[in-house]
């Protein structure tokens, strides 16, 4: 039977269980200079301290411009790679397996002077109003996905995630919301995401997963559906994603931050029927933070692996607790074994 510290092995990426924390924005760049600090090593590393069998790092960008704020992670420059490997050195010496999450914020770019976006549409009435790029400048865009993955590999990640959710610019260009324009772009709404995706897979290893965060539906009028996201998933795994982490709005409200209201496991119908209509692995994400519901979404073949978010906010060691809430019998580090039973 699978369970949650069950192992698990995509391509040639092995985790010692199935517990993920998924990529959560941090905001403490200090410098402004898009590079990891002293608090991003203590955070993430305290993860896999704490048992996590895979950590995703935050939300990193590919241009100065395309961060949410000035505070996050950036991957444009070789100048930032040296800190990022640090983490994923130390993430490795505890046990644990590291990606990162590879992205671009489009018309959310708070701190840009002026954002980019697919069309001019501002995201609501607080937001600053984007300007539409130029065919040209979306290719930049593709470019600049394939050079932060290239760094990304340079300092040793062991998965790369794209980021195509939560109403980024990824999600942008898919979304009917957002991307009104009449150039290959807009005939094509998949067309950039298939893009970056094939400029990510030109700079993997082939024995090096890329996953890809959706949203698997939107909470507006107009937007799309579970339909419409298995379609242009099966789009996306065509052109070489090899697992899906499942979320869902950000063109309207993000369902995590409870509007709409939202329940225990709300995203883990969507992912178990893209996981069964593509016949590809999933990570399942979203109020999970109960190990004994996390466990029968393994159990129950719902989804491959279990992204916790917010529980492991509240505590870096969730995985080593859920353990002991399962009796499930894991490796903790001797300078904690006092406080653990056998």
């Amino acid at each position: 039977m699978k369970d949650l510290f069950s192992s698990y092995r995509i391509k040639e990426l092995e985790l010692k269980n199935r517990i993920v924390m998924p990529p959560m924005c941090q905001y403490s760049v200090e410098a402004k200079d898009g590079i990891p600090n002293s608090w991003h090593q203590h955070h993430y590393v305290s993860r896999a301290i704490g048992g996590t069998g895979l950590v995703i790092v935050e939300m990193t960008d590919v241009e100065p411009d395309g961060r949410i704020t000035d505070h996050d992670l950036g991957l444009w420059s070789d100048d930032q790679i040296d800190a990022f490997s640090k983490i994923v050195k130390e993430v490795h010496r505890y046990g644990a397996k590291i990606g990162i999450q590879i992205a671009h914020a489009g018309r959310k770019a708070q701190d840009a002077e002026t954002p980019v976006a697919p069309s001019a549409i501002a995201f609501d009435e607080t937001f600053k109003t984007p300007r539409a790029l130029e065919t040209e400048e979306v290719k930049g865009i593709v470019d600049k996905f394939r050079a932060s993955v290239r760094r990304a590999v340079q300092a040793g990640f062991d998965a790369i995630e794209l980021h195509g959710a939560h109403g980024y610019l990824i999600h942008q260009f898919l979304s009917p919301i957002t991307n009104r324009r009449d150039d290959e772009y807009g005939k094509d709404l998949t067309k950039f995401g298939v893009e970056v995706i094939q400029a990510a897979k030109s700079e993997m290893p082939a024995s090096m997963p890329l996953i890809m965060r959706i949203s698997a539906r939107e909470y507006v009028e107009g937007g799309y559906g579970l339909e419409e996201s298995i379609a242009f998933s099966k789009v996306f795994k065509e052109a070489g994603v090899d697992m899906f982490h499942v979320s869902s709005g950000g063109e309207g409200p993000i369902g995590a931050a409870g509007r709409p209201g939202t329940h225990a496991s709300y995203q883990t119908p969507l992912a178990r029927e893209i996981k069964k209509a593509l016949d590809i692995p999933v990570i399942a994400v979203g109020r999970l933070d109960d190990p004994i519901l996390a466990n029968s979404i393994i159990g129950n073949e719902e989804a491959d692996l279990v992204a916790v978010g917010r529980g492991m906010l509240r505590n870096p060691y969730w995985a080593l607790e859920a353990s002991q809430a399962l009796n499930k019998k894991v490796a903790v580090p001797v300078q904690y074994e006092r406080g653990f039973r056998h």
